[in-house]
């Protein structure tokens, strides 16, 4: 290509972004206030630019241009010319290099000075201050790519959500400590795809990874002026690239790769998608893209437009009532969808996606879209039902589509197993699948996503290690992260060598495991939760980008390895078993022959759970007889699909009178989360000696 005057045809307004058609690259960008554009290209990430070329069409304020001579490894990046008047919300600066919002790779690291600014650090005048410094040199470039990629034969798993069990995992620190991986492709998309982590992941039983972040994102100046980073990922600055940080050789290929190889082991990919802010922070944030390309556009303002609305705690919340920043979502979860082959999204503070004039509106723009889109509809969309905003808490109310990270199913089991008083009634509503949030408009146990424990918080070892946060690693004086995680030590906070405290604690995280895989709904485990992995009692490791983070594969030892197996046990009972993944609530009014219920609540003395056993708040064990054969619509299941699952969160022994029924020969037990299953057949209405502190299921037998 020329350095100085590439030749420019007009080329088109869409598709947006720079689109390479074999011949030509065409580049188009949206922004309705600019008063001019230029494309700046690129020989190095660290030289200035070789050229400026101005994009002179405008069509539907898409400003376009097409070069013939451009190739797939062009580096390039934007200058956008207009008002510089906050005050007004615009706040264009054209000394700034800003990045194409729908740029497919970022080249680079962001290094952090005073000239990524829009203003002047330091005046009087703060952010009404103009600056005049170029901070290209150090910006990262965007790249042309060429979206070619040989995925031949290739298919989805495509499980259905009854079948689904979730793995959040982070695709970095999986893999940054894992002993069979070379050091060049640990914390890389190639790395998550070797054969020792996908042969360990299927091995789980696991159907789907849901990784944090992986769309290109920035590290706070903040941090990295401490030694951290923005290890969650949750700060984006391109919703079409891949972190590259996680690409070993920087190729767009890697992540489709990894994908590829996913599928090949039938475990779907799910990415923690973050479209209600950007990394450019509130009006004292850098200028980096979005803020310089149309900031009146792109960002949520306040009635005074110098400042942003902040629904997200994070100094800025996305447009999306915007058509043009919807449409750019939209375009980046097809593209995800549809380019990269992914199955699902977790959207992150999803409430502020769902914005009105009016607070949160579930006919909002943004989720009719999605309701709408034949691309998207076969995807799985979970949302985090909450943000800070005011009315931000809104579990249970996105439509039929949707499934939901349920914190109330978190703290209720929490809360039981920790042995506080009055737990028992809204855990039993909880491991049934929270009918009391979700059964409306026509939603099924699958809409609730169960978990213990994730990225956010304490680790599930870290749950029953410590009392208090220890967060001082953070540099906040452990100010951050939540105060009250419902959590209990067993007697010493953190590490300890008491064989006692250390088989309670064993004993905690199974019984929390088997709940968690017993219960109906969408179970979601965390990675390392399996073995015991440990943060050391940070639960809010977001900023730790380091070993208090990343997997410890070499401290799995012989215990760890019977913890792992008792997982890959829970996932297949649960994979066996329809009634544990009911396709619908249950209520007691369901029956099969012989008149046995769908589900009914036993009291360990014998009979069927009462008023008085409900109020009691001292009461903490319960009996569950689940009825695999009570709904027709499941097909006809045999006998021992009848189950009974026993939760006792006494700390001491109690007798549990197993239930008698009209037929079958007794029970059989499937799994105790204390010990190893007796195959011992226990008889009807026999009392059965249900340790202290632990989860059995039982199955009916049947005489052959």
């Amino acid at each position: 290509m020329p350095n100085h005057h590439p030749r420019v045809l007009p080329g088109a307004p869409y598709p947006l972004g720079a689109t390479w058609d074999g011949r030509g690259v065409n580049f188009a960008l949206y922004s309705a206030h600019a008063e001019k554009v230029e494309l700046c290209l690129f020989e190095r990430v660290d030289r200035p630019e070789s050229a400026r070329v101005v994009l002179a069409e405008n069509t539907g304020h898409v400003w376009h241009g097409y070069l013939p001579d451009a190739r797939p490894g062009t580096l390039y990046g934007y200058r956008v010319y207009g008002p510089y008047d906050p005050a007004r919300g615009h706040r264009f600066n054209h000394h700034k290099l800003l990045f194409d919002p729908y740029a497919r790779l970022l080249r680079g690291r962001l290094r952090w000075s005073d000239a990524h600014f829009a203003y002047r650090v330091g005046s009087a005048r703060a952010d009404l201050s103009f600056d005049r410094r170029d901070n290209a040199r150090v910006t990262p470039k965007c790249q042309v790519v060429d979206p070619a990629f040989g995925w031949g034969v290739h298919r989805s798993p495509a499980h259905p959500w009854d079948a689904t069990v979730i793995y959040e995992a982070h695709l970095r620190g999986y893999t940054m400590r894992h002993p069979a991986l070379p050091n060049g492709l640990r914390g890389t998309a190639v790395g998550f795809a070797s054969a020792p982590v996908i042969d360990y992941l299927k091995s789980l039983g696991i159907t789907a990874v849901e990784l944090l972040p992986v769309q290109a994102h920035i590290d706070d100046r903040h941090l990295t002026d401490r030694g951290l980073t923005n290890y969650w990922g949750y700060n984006t600055i391109g919703f079409f690239a891949p972190e590259p940080a996680y690409l070993s050789t920087g190729q767009l290929y890697e992540f489709k790769m990894m994908v590829a190889k996913l599928h090949d082991a039938g475990i779907e990919v799910i990415l923690d998608v973050v479209y209600n802010h950007t990394g450019e922070g509130n009006q004292m944030g850098p200028t980096l893209c979005f803020r310089g390309i149309d900031n009146a556009s792109y960002y949520r303002l306040q009635e005074d437009p110098r400042y942003y609305c902040d629904d997200t705690g994070t100094g800025n919340s996305l447009n999306l009532a915007h058509p043009r920043v919807l449409q750019m979502v939209m375009d980046s979860l097809r593209y995800w969808a549809g380019e990269m082959q992914v199955d699902g999204f977790r959207f992150d503070l999803a409430t502020t996606l769902a914005r009105g004039v009016n607070g949160f509106d579930p006919h909002c723009s943004f989720l009719d879209a999605l309701a709408q889109d034949p691309m998207l509809a076969r995807v799985k969309l979970i949302a985090e039902p909450w943000d800070v905003g005011p009315g931000g808490y809104q579990l249970g109310r996105f439509g039929a589509a949707w499934s939901e990270w349920n914190d109330r199913y978190r703290d209720s089991a929490r809360r039981f197993w920790r042995g506080d008083a009055g737990a028992l009634p809204e855990l039993a509503t909880r491991i049934t699948g929270s009918a009391d949030l979700f059964d409306h408009d026509g939603r099924s146990p699958r809409a609730s996503v169960n978990f213990i424990t994730a990225h956010d918080g304490f680790t599930l070892q870290d749950l029953v290690s410590y009392e208090h946060k220890h967060n001082e690693a953070n540099q906040e004086d452990n100010r951050d992260g939540r105060d009250d995680a419902l959590s209990a030590n067993y007697g010493a906070e953190g590490e300890t060598r008491d064989p006692g405290i250390l088989e309670l604690r064993r004993r905690q995280r199974r019984n929390l495991l088997a709940t968690l895989l017993l219960s109906q709904g969408t179970p979601m485990l965390l990675a390392g939760d399996e073995f015991g992995r440990t943060q050391h009692g940070n639960n809010n490791a977001y900023a730790q980008d380091n070993e208090t983070s990343w997997v410890d594969w070499e401290a799995i030892d012989e215990a760890a390895d019977d913890d792992i197996r008792f997982v890959r046990r829970l996932i297949r009972l649960r994979r066996n078993h329809p009634a544990l993944r009911w396709p619908r609530f249950m209520h007691g009014w369901a029956q099969c022959e012989k008149s046995i219920k769908d589900i009914t609540w036993l009291a360990s003395e014998g009979g069927e759970m009462n008023t008085g056993h409900w109020s009691d708040p001292e009461r903490r064990s319960v009996g569950l007889l689940l009825n695999g054969r009570a709904d027709i619509r499941v097909g006809t299941l045999p006998l021992d699909e009848i189950l009974l699952l026993l939760l006792n969160g006494h700390p001491e022994d109690i007798g549990f009178r197993l239930p008698s029924l009209p037929f079958g020969s007794g029970w059989a037990e499937l799994l105790a989360a204390d010990r190893r299953p007796q195959s011992t057949l226990h008889e009807f209405d026999s009392v059965f000696r249900l340790a202290g502190r632990s989860v059995v299921l039982f199955h009916l037998a049947v005489e052959v």
